[in-house]
């Protein structure tokens, strides 16, 4: 049996993850270095690290069974550096991304 899709709302918006992918809200990187430095901006790197806030139905074979995703709503997640699509939504940033970019799930 296959799983629903899980939904990220804000006000009046509804996205939807399709397929194999998922919804995510990526870490805040960080302000200051181990030493104490205050970095710009421009100098931060993104994080690779994010909460899944939704996930797709899962993907669908061949044979036409459909096998839902490992990842799931609220999980902790490392995944590749240039992965996914960023996008705003209601000022918040979000990425989309298919479930084969993320690395591993953490605690």
């Amino acid at each position: 049996m296959a799983k629903k899709a899980t939904t990220a709302t804000k006000s009046n918006t509804k996205v939807v993850p399709l397929g194999d992918r998922v919804l995510l809200r990526r870490e805040t990187a960080e302000s200051t270095t181990a030493g104490g430095i205050v970095l710009p901006d421009s100098a931060k790197d993104k994080p690779q690290r994010g909460e899944i806030i939704a996930v797709g139905e899962g993907i669908t074979t061949r044979d036409g069974k459909k096998h839902p995703l490992t990842v799931k709503a609220g999980d902790k997640v490392i995944f590749s550096s240039y992965a996914g699509d960023e996008f705003k939504l209601d000022d918040e940033e979000l990425v989309l991304m298919r479930e084969a970019d993320i690395l591993a799930i953490y605690a």
